[in-house]
């Protein structure tokens, strides 16, 4: 990835209004020219990168409608993490995009790339807010080690498939008036893999893979929302006769905390005081993500007064700060009074007064300005 962050529009040379075929194009067409095998530029890795990133963000409607609206830092607090490519071989980032290579054609007939694997893990908002590790099982393939990937028993290899001459794919040629027309395809005779395998190896019945049951500890990061997914690069299914494996991807559920709601960084909170203690003034526990922590609250206090406690809220998804707390206030009204309780009531009742109730200046400018 690069280490400066330009803007994506200007890194492939497309305008802002450019649509998803003149993006996609111009990210071919740089890709061919910044890739480490073709190019001797000192940067080309690092330019190729940052083209990469680039049409990675643009080419999905959701992360380019982010970037559009919020920049890079948009990205980040909605979890975009660049992806991982092996730059090895350019026919196979290719493959990776478009399900072809640079012409269209397989360049390494049948070692297509793995599978992705999914995994789910939940997860309470406090290790939400603090992060956390876990440990995710699950079936994947792998290369088989008796036959090294190939498919073949050991001691044999795979032949090149005669029908396409090892290229897996075949042309079929149609005379007409209007002149030649040629049709290619997959080589039925090898499957597109280019290879026969006459000796099948006897663990993996010459798919060259084999299950296993894998288990990946996952560094979740501080301040994850619920639905969001990480990727880890090349933990998938291993690729076909020694593709390039998958990736996996591990969706984070955050379990709903009944003392908090959470908007985006920010966490919504309740406290409940008796009627008498809002009238007289009282201290309450409140709970935070830290731990519980004692607010003091003046006489009078209002029944949907919201106190907030800045920077007690979720951290920012690889960014940095934190949101607020918001604790709103519920007075709680007696349902069942005793008679002198009645008649104390009634009693202060009769000596109150508008003074008695007189609202303080400005109070639901300052309920608004805490909800903002």
């Amino acid at each position: 990835m690069a280490t400066t962050q330009r803007d994506y529009y200007e890194v492939l040379g497309v305008a802002r209004t450019a649509g998803d075929a003149e993006i996609k194009k111009a990210f071919r067409g740089l890709a061919r020219s910044l890739h480490p095998d073709v190019s001797d530029a000192p940067d080309a890795e690092d330019r190729f990168r940052e083209v990469v990133e680039a049409y990675e963000v643009l080419s999905n409607s959701e992360t380019r409608e982010l970037y559009d609206r919020y920049g890079h830092s948009g990205l980040r607090s909605g979890g975009f993490t660049p992806g991982s490519f092996d730059l090895g071989n350019l026919s196979d980032l290719f493959a990776a995009f478009f399900g072809d290579d640079l012409f269209g054609v397989s360049a390494r007939p049948g070692r297509a790339r793995g599978a992705d694997v999914a995994a789910l893990v939940e997860i309470e908002l406090v290790e939400a807010a603090t992060g956390t590790r876990r440990e995710v099982p699950f079936p994947v393939s792998i290369g088989c080690g008796a036959c090294g990937g190939s498919g073949a028993e050991a001691g044999t290899e795979p032949v090149a498939c005669p029908t396409c001459g090892g290229a897996g794919r075949v042309q079929h040629v149609s005379r007409t008036a209007f002149g030649e027309f040629v049709r290619a395809q997959s080589c039925r005779a090898c499957g597109g893999i280019g290879r026969l395998i006459e000796n099948p190896c006897r663990e993996c019945d010459g798919s060259g893979r084999v299950v296993e049951e894998r288990t990946l500890e996952v560094e979740i990061p501080e301040g994850i929302h619920d639905g969001q997914q990480i990727r880890i690069s090349g933990e998938g299914h291993a690729g076909v006769l020694g593709g390039r494996a998958g990736d996996a991807y591990v969706q984070v559920r955050v379990r709903p905390d009944p003392r908090f709601v959470r908007e985006g960084n920010d966490i919504f909170s309740t406290v409940e005081l008796t009627m008498t203690e809002a009238a007289l003034g009282t201290t309450a526990s409140v709970p935070t993500l830290e731990g519980d922590v004692e607010l003091e609250f003046d006489p009078g206090t209002q029944p949907g007064e919201v106190r907030v406690l800045r920077g007690h809220g979720m951290p920012v998804l690889q960014g940095f700060g934190r949101g607020d707390q918001r604790v709103l206030v519920n007075v709680k009204v007696p349902r069942r009074l005793t008679e002198e309780q009645r008649g104390l009531l009634e009693q202060f009742g009769e000596t109150a007064d508008e003074e008695t109730y007189r609202q303080d200046e400005g109070f639901f400018s300052k309920l608004k300005s805490a909800f903002r």
